[in-house]
């Protein structure tokens, strides 16, 4: 949320991820899971505006987690080489016992990928936090060869469904720009 000015605080959810099976839906798989995390985090914040995200990489009916170790990563990166997937974000907003999603989609085309390549990758850059093993940002866009929808999706947060949710809430994102120096 760093080009507004919302005041907020980020908590970690106690909710367990792995309690929610993939049903060969990645749209509903994300959601689920962003929902968990909402419904946990209201119960410890009742009167709180609570809002969580899950991200992940989907490719011909498989989910791409954040990997576990290296060796994990250097897989999904080789796999995901030259081929199209998905990413998906499952935005979940909780105030006082109403309830709101939203899912974005995007398209990825990775670039085709080296061995070298990889490794060199994953020497610069930690991919234990990403969906995917991957994040865009940075030299990560040499990875992207191209993409279809919303590029702060694939970063991490779509903007423009964070926005359509809060105005479910009464917030507008137009009215709480932060004032560039």
């Amino acid at each position: 949320m760093g080009f507004f000015n919302i005041p907020f605080a980020q908590v970690s959810s106690n909710f367990d991820e792995d309690s929610i099976p993939f049903n060969d839906d990645p749209k509903e798989y994300a959601q689920a899971i962003s929902q968990g995390k909402a419904k946990a985090v209201a119960q410890a914040f009742p009167n709180a505006v609570v809002l969580t995200a899950d991200t992940i990489v989907y490719k011909e009916g498989k989910i791409y987690q954040k990997p576990q170790h290296r060796d994990e990563g250097f897989r999904h990166l080789k796999e995901l080489s030259r081929k199209w997937h998905s990413v998906f974000t499952g935005l979940s907003l909780s105030l006082k016992g109403s309830d709101f999603q939203i899912v974005e989609e995007t398209r990825v085309l990775f670039n085709a990928l080296t061995e070298q390549q990889i490794q060199a990758y994953l020497q610069a850059f930690d991919c234990s936090d990403k969906a995917g093993g991957y994040g865009i940002q940075g030299g990560g866009g040499l990875i992207v060869k191209a993409m279809e929808g919303c590029y702060y999706n694939v970063l991490g947060l779509p903007i423009n469904a964070l926005c359509s949710l809060l105005r479910c809430i009464g917030i507008d994102l137009w009215t709480h720009f932060k004032r560039s120096s």
